[in-house]
């Protein structure tokens, strides 16, 4: 059997041993979470993670602005409007002013689009489309005195050519063109030796366009090689009276010269231009019809009238008769099984002899 111990009762009159506090037997740390001890592997691991992550980040958004991705705030006087011929002629005042007022109610909306000319061009950069907007912006920053800054795409045009087909595509979407401007963006890009001649910048252009519209065009070519310099309402041509000027200075070579002369008295307005125009064009009708010479219809040749002969029996059910063609045989004979075969049997025959 096991040796039970006797448990003695307390004492009083002994005073008992502290008891150690718990806290003590552990060291103590601010907020009461123990640090941890970094190891070199996981400081490697973490900094190496970083590093790639900012690569990462740099390599998206370079990515972005080459293609065309990333919008940017660039200050106004950074921005080149020259640096294409633009094929907007005359802007109104009236839609200028409503463009200012709803920039400065609602902020610009979409941004324009820009060429990188370079680090050391100034200014750096070339506006390819976005021109009444920035022109807006500008007016509100002279207003206000302020430097102002404008939301541009970076764009990266292979060549020239690239860049005026953006220009081009954008205004036909958002502005609706007259013949005139679009005509003479044709004629600048090919002058800027952006294209070979019309007819190729014509068809890079205006690519997407049906071809009745690509013809409208061209014909406005020939206004622009010929009259742009003395028209000063060249927009306010429409399409008819357009085609019809193009019809006029084909069929008179001294009406170029002759336009010219009238409109250096500078006209006053669009009517009156019209009314110029339309002159000519009158003008050279007339001169064409008194020019062209009178065509004598030829006589019609006489046809040869054979009397109408009338019918010989050749025999019962079979008649002859002579007509301008040549000989008629009719009757019931020829209902005659096999009677047709016969008779062109027997004509073979004769004429064989």
């Amino acid at each position: 059997m096991a040796k039970r111990k006797r448990l003695s009762p307390p004492r009083l009159d002994i005073a008992p041993e502290a008891a150690p506090e718990t806290k003590s037997a552990f060291p103590s740390y601010p907020l009461g979470v123990a640090p941890t001890r970094n190891m070199p592997i996981a400081s490697v691991a973490r900094e190496a993670a970083g590093s790639a992550a900012l690569d990462e980040i740099g390599r998206t958004l370079s990515e972005a602005r080459e293609e065309g991705r990333l919008i940017q705030w660039l200050p106004l006087e950074e921005i080149d409007e020259s640096y294409l011929v633009r094929d907007r002629i005359e802007t109104y005042e009236e839609e200028m002013q409503a463009l200012v007022d709803s920039l400065r109610e609602r902020g610009q909306q979409t941004a324009i689009e820009v060429a990188d000319l370079g680090e050391g061009a100034k200014p750096r950069w070339g506006l390819i489309s976005g021109w009444r907007r920035l022109t807006a912006l500008r007016r509100i920053a002279t207003e206000e005195g302020t430097p102002g800054r404008v939301l541009a795409i970076p764009r990266s045009p292979r060549n020239a050519a690239e860049a005026y087909r953006a220009m081009v595509e954008e205004n036909e979407i958002r502005v609706g063109l007259s013949h005139y401007e679009r005509a003479r963006i044709v004629a600048r890009a090919a002058d800027a030796g952006v294209y070979a001649d019309d007819t190729e910048a014509l068809r890079a252009l205006f690519g997407a366009a049906t071809r009745s519209r690509r013809s409208k065009i061209g014909s406005f070519v020939r206004i622009v090689r010929s009259l742009d310099a003395a028209l000063r309402f060249p927009t306010q041509i429409g399409e008819r009276a357009g085609l019809a000027l193009v019809r006029a200075l084909d069929d008179d070579p001294e009406l170029t010269e002759r336009l010219r002369a009238r409109l250096a008295a500078a006209p006053a307005d669009a009517e009156a231009e019209a009314a110029l125009l339309a002159e000519a064009i009158d003008e050279t009708i007339v001169k064409a019809e008194v020019q062209a010479p009178v065509d004598t219809p030829a006589p019609a040749p006489a046809r040869r009238s054979v009397p109408r002969a009338t019918a010989v029996e050749l025999r019962p059910g079979l008649s002859c008769r002579e007509t301008s063609a040549g000989l008629l045989l009719s009757g019931e004979l020829l209902e005659q099984d096999g009677m047709r075969d016969r008779i062109l049997a027997l004509l073979r025959e004769g004429i064989s002899l």
